[in-house]
């Protein structure tokens, strides 16, 4: 491992200013923006209106198993724009916490601009996952959850060291590990084991009492596995 300088919340080494709440900007700005969206749509929004941004925003899996022309431009925007949308004010808490947890992590790792290129081919891999177990269907799907999934098997990669424990304040500037090394770790393991565990008793039936609707575990499982696989290519920190 090479010696690099500390990765602020720019990216770039250079001191920043520190965070409000001790959470980074970019991961600030985005959970303002799902509390915006979810206030608008529940409390401000004629009826109307927040149907048609459900139809234009949500991720929609019967979309792509017809032609593109004259679908609009939610045939294109909606596989990002759907992690941004919510079912109501609990499946939004709920991604919130987990966004400012392990977001927050990977924010300071990898800078804001980075953040944000994770966030939209993460929320794609989800899609992709999603739609290729409900090809044709008429699923509706919305919520961060598949996100930040990726952001949780991104931090998998650095956040527990060789077996140094999880300290929040110091855990970006860890060394990444392998995917082996990650395999090979105790903390990381565990942490697998109790992350697919609650997928899999998702994909069984059980929602936890978060809402009615079903959890989409495989945009879960697809954008942890994103974001486990593909972290290497965002991360500043070189290996030797």
């Amino acid at each position: 491992m090479t010696h690099e300088p500390d990765v602020t919340e720019s990216g770039t080494g250079r001191p920043g200013h520190e965070p409000i709440f001790n959470i980074p900007n970019v991961v600030l700005a985005m959970l303002l923006v799902m509390v915006a969206l979810q206030v608008a749509l529940e409390s401000l929004l004629p009826r109307a209106a927040v149907l048609e941004i459900y139809l234009q925003g949500a991720f929609i899996s019967e979309r792509y198993a017809l032609s593109p022309s004259g679908q609009g431009g939610a045939y294109f925007w909606s596989p990002v724009t759907y992690s941004l949308l919510h079912g109501g004010y609990a499946h939004l808490a709920l991604n919130s916490f987990w966004l400012a947890a392990f977001g927050s992590v990977v924010a300071r790792r990898i800078g804001w601009a980075r953040f944000l290129v994770f966030w939209v081919l993460s929320a794609l891999a989800s899609a992709a996952l999603f739609l290729a177990f409900h090809w044709g269907d008429q699923n509706i799907m919305v919520g961060a959850s598949g996100v930040v999934s990726a952001l949780m098997g991104a931090a998998a990669r650095f956040a527990f060291g060789f077996g140094s424990g999880f300290r929040r304040d110091r855990a970006h500037l860890n060394p990444r590990l392998s995917i082996v090394q990650s395999l090979k770790n105790r903390m990381v393991v565990g942490f697998l084991v109790v992350w697919f565990g609650i997928n899999f008793l998702a994909f069984i039936g059980f929602s936890f009492g978060i809402a009615d609707a079903a959890i989409a575990w495989e945009a879960h499982v697809g954008g942890f596995l994103f974001g486990f696989l593909a972290f290497a290519l965002f991360d500043p920190m070189r290996r030797d």
